[in-house]
């Protein structure tokens, strides 16, 4: 009888292990299928450690921001914001006015974002509103929405400005006198106005973020305290933080050409600072409602929550973080298409979102940043990779597409096929049972 009671304990243990194993490789598909293709790609392409460090600092820079605004909306239950297009329009209108007035540098940035947040929060209400009449089809509403807003803001470019919207300026107006140029250049004006307000070697970044690091590590040990796995978390985090500071004084000591890269620490204190406030926010008031909202809505309009009213805050603070996120974009390109740098922003923000593990409907800042970290690496080594294998580095070009869209189609029908197994639980636990 005992004997049976171990082996059965034995076996439920060992159906425990593979099912948590199982569940992780399938929660963590995509990521683990782009982490073995972002080391393959490395491998393959043969790039310049300095080149890819330096580029991959770049987009992580630039990107960053646009896909973290996507979050609060996953949380508040709306899914993927395909709509921070909206945004991005907002964000181009008000770098082409700023523009156009010669306010350069990082005071023009400002003032870019003085402007571009009342026409994001317009922008985020309309929105709102069209969710809350389209429940449970917010994705393909926003992308739908995003298209037409694109009509609308072409036709104000092309045909308002410099017609009943005075602009006189050779530069960005059209030679009929009508219309917006199809490329603004920001070079000499807004360019790195943010990026060049303050940077520091990477070595000097790295062995800041180590020392930061060390001592996140050390707090999270002693308010850990009575958690049995704390000591190993604590050495594990430890040893990772010292490893850094260690690998950038190898990195000054040898003079290797890593040393000169330089961070652009303005941009990536605002990505850390945004990091931050959806941290804190999330633990407020609101912040608890709109997961709320996100769970069940039924539940939230029971518990008293105008669930309505927090679908639209959520949508128009995503709206406003994607305008932002846009500037800081089109700063770091230093030009861009009046009429399609805004089309194709979407579309990105959502796949690095979703190759960080995101689902519709979760999301988290950890996710959020690994995805845009290997979402731009396959960007990078793609061409290089495919030069290498093919002869042809269009190749790669090519592939950047398919994995663009490729990875959100896998992602919903993973979904899907998970919500399906999930309904299926309840009666295979009944018949179990009987």
């Amino acid at each position: 009888m005992k004997a049976d009671t171990g082996l059965e304990t034995s076996r439920k243990v060992q159906i425990d292990y593979w099912q948590s194993v199982s569940g992780f490789l399938t929660n963590n598909m995509v990521t683990i299928m782009f982490v073995a293709l972002s080391m393959a790609g490395l491998y393959i392409s043969g790039m310049n450690s300095t080149l890819y460090i330096n580029d991959i600092i770049s987009r992580v820079s630039r990107n960053s921001f646009l896909v973290l605004s996507l979050i609060i909306p996953v949380i508040a239950g709306m899914g993927l914001n395909f709509s921070i297009v909206l945004g991005a329009m907002a964000a181009q209108a008000a770098v082409i006015f700023v523009t156009h007035w010669g306010v350069a540098g990082f005071p023009g940035i400002l003032l870019c974002v003085a402007l571009a947040t009342p026409m994001a929060m317009a922008l985020g209400y309309l929105t709102g509103k069209l969710f809350n009449k389209t429940k449970g089809q917010e994705m393909i509403s926003g992308l739908i929405m995003g298209f037409f807003f694109a009509g609308i803001y072409w036709f104000i470019f092309l045909q308002l400005v410099g017609g009943i919207i005075p602009m006189d300026n050779e530069v960005l107006v059209l030679s009929s006198g009508v219309g917006i140029r199809t490329t603004v250049d920001l070079t000499g004006g807004l360019k790195y106005g943010l990026d060049h307000l303050y940077r520091l070697p990477l070595t000097t970044v790295m062995i800041i973020a180590g020392c930061l690091g060390i001592a996140y590590q050390v707090y999270r040990f002693v308010k850990a305290a009575g958690d049995s796995f704390r000591n190993i978390r604590f050495i594990f985090g430890f040893a990772c933080m010292v490893a850094v500071i260690v690998w950038a004084l190898m990195i000054r000591a040898s003079g290797s050409m890593v040393s000169n890269i330089r961070v652009p620490v303005a941009t990536w204190l605002a990505i850390a600072g945004l990091c931050l406030f959806i941290t804190f926010f999330l633990k407020t008031k609101l912040g608890h409602d709109m997961r709320t909202v996100g769970q069940d809505r039924h539940v939230a309009a029971v518990a008293g929550i105008p669930v309505d009213r927090i679908r639209i805050i959520a949508i128009m603070m995503s709206m406003v973080l994607a305008s932002w996120g846009h500037i800081i974009f089109l700063q770091n390109m230093g030009a861009f298409s009046t009429y399609g740098s805004h089309e194709s922003i979407g579309i990105y923000a959502v796949a690095a979102i979703l190759i960080g593990g995101a689902s519709v409907t979760r999301a988290t800042i950890g996710q959020a940043l690994l995805g845009v970290f290997l979402f731009h690496t396959l960007f990078i080594v793609a061409p290089s990779a495919g030069r290498q294998l093919f002869g042809d580095a269009q190749v790669g070009e090519y592939f950047r597409v398919f994995v663009a869209f490729g990875v959100i189609g896998v992602t919903l029908a993973m979904h899907a096929w998970k919500r399906r197994l999930q309904s299926k639980l309840p009666a295979v636990a009944k018949a179990e049972k009987e």
